[in-house]
């Protein structure tokens, strides 16, 4: 599992010209990427990380100041671009695998007491957010 991390003072997900979920005040926007072998017990494992990661302004974390969170589901993440012009997919789970992973990662985020915007799984979406300081970090589980 994949997952990049922006600090943020605002983002949204708009799916066919409306805004499906979005952000305020200091938080984080996630890309999430799930790979085959990922499992629910992973995510619950990147979520609580996620969730006491001290990378808010004044080393706070999302839990000290309960700051939002907007998940996207991102199978770019495991893109492959080391031959050709063409990026392979292979290393990306399929959506039936990644679906319930994603979902779980979320729900481990709201049982820590994380307020969660997400995106719509598999759909074509359009990102926005203002990325604070700027902040950009790579996890991996």
């Amino acid at each position: 599992m994949r997952a990049v991390v922006q600090r943020v003072t605002r983002a949204s997900v708009t799916v066919d010209g409306e805004v499906v979920s979005r952000i305020d005040g200091p938080g984080l926007m996630v890309l999430l990427g799930v790979t085959h072998d990922d499992t629910p017990e992973r995510a619950e494992t990147l979520a609580a990380k996620l969730w006491k990661l001290r990378i808010l302004a004044e080393e706070k974390s999302a839990s000290d100041i309960d700051a939002p969170m907007l998940v996207v589901s991102q199978f770019t993440l495991y893109a492959d671009t080391r031959k050709g012009r063409r990026p392979s997919w292979g290393a990306a789970a399929p959506g039936p695998v990644a679906e319930p992973v994603y979902e779980k990662f979320c729900a481990a985020l709201e049982a820590l007491g994380a307020t969660v915007g997400r995106g719509v799984f598999g759909a074509d979406m359009a990102v926005e957010l203002v990325n604070d300081g700027p902040v950009t970090l790579i996890l991996e589980a």
